[in-house]
């Protein structure tokens, strides 16, 4: 079988992820980078070879006669260099989330609708076995048919990793309900087995503030440390912060399922904890792909029983985000090569775009309710086809 030749546009912070594709002899072979960063050229051929090309030319890039490329530079970029590679001819892993707007999405949707373009979001989440169990679970019945869903995300470092650079303004990614949001409203919707239709939000930034910045490097431009505490302590962040800190949103989905997402930035711990409830019982994680993560399952009556009825104890897995970059790359691999089906969704990356932009309306708005535009019903027949 001839390999998969594989190109990388951006390598930064998500880089590791390409490296799953790297497997020379094998079925796929990391050939060529494009990034601005003379640095990332470096450290690309440091790790792939000398007989890689880098290029700070995009259109030299595009003419390389790649497979497929990853789309892994910053939010902002993402829909021009998406909407590149598929007028180009070449598949495209493209980072979640999809674009910084739902009419960034719905360009990148009807652009690969016309060119006949492979296009593949990494909602890698799809792929974390506690979010997969808890899938089969609630598809099987477990716990009836669902009708409450929420997401609590506790985003611990998220001093260190968003407030110190672009992410922090909203010119170059909306709303953080979009950069760290978009996984958990899509795993939101992927088990409730909807899309949002009505949203409501409140949020604000509580902790975090424009006095905080400096001259200090950001931590991922020094020495690396995660353990700087409290929040409020924390210097270099950026001068211009005008993103949330805090964001609440309540969701009506498309099936009449009430769901939500809670989000804060300055708790002690990171990990998520989804919680659905069924007609007949309850399902809840405990960890997000950690040792010792849990799936908790309640379908008797109790007053208090904090270890449920039923636990489901998952197995550490190797490979970034508890084992799901390896399974999301191979998948994508896959696709480029047979096509088919796949267990993520560029529709579905485009609702929950579509839902952090609502709710990042709304919350700015006053809590104003705002309805989740609609995709092209043409489109999304294309992509379910």
């Amino acid at each position: 079988m001839t390999d998969l030749a594989i190109g990388v546009i951006g390598y930064g912070l998500r880089g590791n992820l390409a490296a799953h594709a790297h497997r020379p002899g094998e079925g796929s072979r990391l050939v060529a980078l494009y990034d601005p960063d003379a640095a990332a050229h470096d450290r690309f051929r440091d790790r792939f070879g000398s007989d890689v090309t880098t290029t700070a030319d995009l259109d030299a890039f595009l003419g390389l006669g790649l497979d497929a490329a990853f789309v892994l530079s910053p939010d902002y970029l993402h829909e021009e260099h998406a909407l590149a590679l598929l007028d180009a001819g070449i598949a495209v892993y493209l980072e979640k989330p999809m674009a910084i707007t739902t009419e960034g999405c719905d360009r990148l949707l009807e652009a690969a609708q016309k060119s006949g373009g492979r296009l593949y979001l990494g909602h890698n989440m799809r792929h974390m076995p506690f979010v997969r169990e808890m899938k089969r679970l609630i598809d099987s019945g477990a716990i009836g048919e669902p009708k409450v869903a929420w997401c609590r995300h506790f985003v611990g470092n998220g001093g260190d990793f968003y407030f110190a650079d672009w992410h922090a303004e909203r010119k170059y990614g909306t709303s953080l309900l979009l950069q760290k949001g978009a996984h958990d409203i899509d795993v939101l919707h992927w088990l409730c087995g909807s899309y949002s239709r009505d949203v409501t939000a409140m949020g604000d930034r509580m902790v975090y503030d424009p006095s905080q910045g400096g001259e200090e490097e950001p931590w991922w431009q020094g020495e690396r440390n995660l353990k700087r505490w409290p929040p409020k302590s924390l210097t270099g962040l950026n001068p211009k912060m005008d993103v949330e800190d805090v964001s609440m949103v309540h969701m009506r989905l498309q099936n009449g399922i009430l769901a939500s997402y809670e989000q804060c930035h300055f708790t002690p711990d990171y990990w998520r904890n989804y919680t659905i409830i069924g007609t007949e019982g309850r399902i809840e994680n405990f960890g997000n792909g950690e040792p010792g993560t849990v799936i908790r399952l309640w379908n008797q009556r109790h007053q208090y029983a904090p270890d449920g009825d039923h636990s489901v104890p998952l197995g550490e897995e190797e490979g970034g985000h508890g084992g799901a970059d390896p399974r999301i790359v191979a998948e994508f691999l896959r696709y480029v090569r047979e096509g088919g089906a796949t267990d993520t969704s560029p529709v579905a990356a485009r609702y929950a775009v579509a839902a952090g932009c609502a709710g990042a309306e709304s919350l700015r708005a006053g809590s104003v309710p705002v309805r989740v535009p609609d995709a092209n019903p043409e489109v999304v027949s294309y992509f379910e086809g």
